[in-house]
């Protein structure tokens, strides 16, 4: 059975004993785990998905996009500046402290200075807490997007983070890619209590007893979730009944799943789109827009969505995907061979140069492939590629290394609005502020950089979003950065295991809510 919203197998043993008899334990397969516990680390999905598990948010985005109350039970408008959030009385950590305003001071504090997050929240100027259940967030101009970032807001148990550790280190320090505290350890509000880690085989989770949300459905008492990379081999064993829940699906087995009578499959757009980024540092060729125009004209995205993600993707042409206020129909994916082989000869390399390119292996659906057809395609105009797919835990290490001269990344923004994607793709990157944290081929326009700015302080639905779509078409027009496609999200599932009423367009399950049954 089939959902579709718009809004022999060896791997047996992976996935842990038999089951007793009447527990509901969820046994989930997904592509790679998340890389730590700490939901200040990194900004990416997996740890957006886990902090669902083990934290809960102020507010949260419910399957139609609108805003639902969380750990707040309400919020109000005091001034244009200020947002008041009045959280409710009954919540209680992992740890069985109390959840006050001072813990949501503290996480948003901590925030600020995570190398990730720290440009989500720059426009804002503090946080306050009023009394033990209402805190204040403050920005520092009137900024539109405020209920939005507070989906981002997981609050911490700040007495289970502070002092220091048994080497000696602060509690609450933000590592990447480091050994910390909190990258294995963890105290939170959500639906489960991590009770087993084994980095890339296995993450076991219980049930919360002391969890506040008396009103959800949800019946699980266990989580286990195992990382295969190997699409087939996530298919095969929920196929065969070794799991329960998968994703992402292939798009080779939808339909083998569609079909089968065990399973249900659920699927639907994604505004996450799936760029290439030119580091114009590390090639002197990609500081001329007419290479990085040629680049772009060679690539053959409607092919690659056709043919690589059997349909199962909607080329692209610019970040913002439609919906968006900063989309423009009129930016069509380019592609026209015979123009980029005249631009490459007009910058003067008709010969061509080589260049390294570094793609994850399973972080994105077909990510490997497509970046071996990217590749064959530039060496059409005579760009050749030593290209490197890595596994996504070693992947974003060498991403922040800037170790390849053009290099993948996905990027669904992460407030719902245009904006996001050019805070941290495309503005210059600045260590202080967090801004082009993700802006892997150091593209730099002055022009971009003011306009997006510009954008935090209009209040003016209609003439923001005109900005908005003068920012892309700079983009555009600059090829700053190549995106390919928005890809589309998969899930499938036993039958009883009823997805569809957690699962959502940002790609961040709330299986807290989740029956069994």
């Amino acid at each position: 059975m089939r959902l579709c919203l718009i809004l022999p197998v060896i791997a047996l043993l992976a996935f842990g004993p038999a089951v007793a008899a009447g527990d509901k334990t969820l046994r989930m397969a997904y592509d790679a785990d998340p890389t730590s516990l700490d939901p200040h680390e990194q900004l990416a999905s997996a740890t957006l998905q886990l902090s669902h598990l083990v934290f809960d948010p102020l507010v949260r985005f419910r399957q139609d996009m609108t805003l639902e109350p969380r750990l707040a039970k309400s919020w109000e408008e005091i001034d244009p500046r200020t947002t008041r959030f009045h959280l409710r009385d009954d919540v209680r950590f992992h740890s069985g402290r109390k959840l006050t305003a001072d813990d949501v001071v503290w996480t948003f504090d901590r925030l600020k200075r995570s190398p990730d997050f720290k440009a989500l929240f720059e426009p804002f100027a503090a946080a306050k807490a009023i009394d033990e259940t209402t805190v204040d967030l403050i920005t520092k101009e009137p900024y539109p997007l405020v209920l939005n970032l507070a989906t981002y807001i997981f609050p911490m148990d700040r007495a289970f983070y502070s002092g220091t550790d048994a080497r000696g280190q602060p509690k609450d320090a933000v590592v990447k890619h480091g050994a910390s505290f909190a990258s294995t350890n963890v105290s939170g509000t959500g639906p489960f209590i991590v009770t087993e880690r084994e980095q890339g085989i296995r993450l076991k989770l219980k049930r919360f007893d002391g969890y506040w949300d008396k009103s959800s459905p949800g019946n699980l008492d266990e989580i286990v979730l195992t990382p295969i990379k190997e699409p087939a081999t996530r298919v095969a064993a929920l196929l065969a009944g070794d799991v329960d829940f998968i994703t992402p699906v292939p798009p080779t087995d939808l339909a083998r799943i569609e079909k089968a009578g065990c399973c249900t499959l659920v699927t639907m757009p994604s505004p996450r789109i799936l760029t290439f980024e030119l580091n114009r540092e590390r090639v002197e060729a990609f500081k001329d827009p007419r290479v990085r125009r040629a680049i772009s004209y060679a690539i053959n995205r409607e092919g690659i969505a056709n043919k690589i993600m059997r349909g199962f993707a909607t080329a692209a042409g610019q970040l913002s995907p439609p919906g968006y206020a900063g989309h423009d129909p009129e930016l069509a994916p380019p592609y026209d061979l015979a123009k980029a082989k005249a631009l490459m000869k007009e910058a003067g390399y008709a010969d061509g140069f080589s260049v390294t390119m570094m793609a994850p292996n399973n972080r994105y659906i077909g990510d490997a492939r497509i970046a071996e057809a990217v590749a064959a395609m530039l060496a059409k105009i005579n760009i050749k590629v030593d290209l490197q797919t890595l596994p996504k835990a070693q992947y974003w290490q060498r991403f922040d290394e800037r170790a390849a001269d053009i290099m993948m990344i996905g990027w669904q923004s992460d407030t719902q609005d245009s904006a996001n994607f050019y805070e941290f793709l495309v503005m210059t990157p600045d260590a202080a502020t967090g801004y082009g944290q993700y802006n892997a081929g150091n593209y730099s326009n002055p022009e971009v950089d003011r306009l997006t700015l510009a954008t935090q302080t209009m209040t003016d639905a209609a003439a923001r979003a005109a900005v908005l779509k003068k920012i892309e078409r700079i983009v555009y027009d600059d090829a700053a950065i190549l995106p390919l496609q928005w890809q589309h999200l998969s899930w499938a599932s036993r039958e009883n295991v009823n997805i569809a009423p957690v699962v959502n367009v940002i790609d961040m399950p709330y299986l807290g809510d989740l029956v069994i049954e």
